[in-house]
């Protein structure tokens, strides 16, 4: 699968798990495409490695941690009274709100190949 909205940074600690990062910043209407490219990434995890999810350190051989936010961007119209030396500020239109999503993905040597396999992940 083509990831089109989720473009990953990797690292990898002392004890070999590597980790992918990444966010993702859409308007309304392209949160269905995001949620199918989160969700096909999920559903693969859980299938080619089922029952192994948490934590390395309690055996885990991948898990993730998924976090979202929709914001509002209300942008200030600023002028500047030179009579008065001050600086006045009015709420300007708010633009259609935007969703961020943040998704890492974290597993041992094995999960992290096969996953960069299966989505073509760098």
């Amino acid at each position: 699968m083509n990831l089109n909205y989720l473009d990953f940074d990797y690292s990898e600690d002392a004890d070999g798990v590597g980790t992918f990062d990444a966010m993702a910043s859409v308007s309304s209407a392209q949160i269905p495409a995001l949620h199918a490219e989160i969700s096909a990434m999920l559903a693969w995890a859980h299938q080619h490695f089922p029952d192994v999810r948490g934590p390395s350190e309690d055996g885990g051989e991948w898990q993730y941690d998924l976090q979202g936010a929709q914001e509002v961007r209300t942008p200030l119209v600023l002028t500047f009274d030179e009579s008065a030396g001050q600086l006045h500020a009015a709420a300007g239109s708010p633009s259609p709100p935007r969703t961020t999503i943040t998704l890492t993905v974290s597993g041992n040597a094995a999960f992290c190949d096969a996953l960069r396999d299966a989505f073509a992940v760098e």
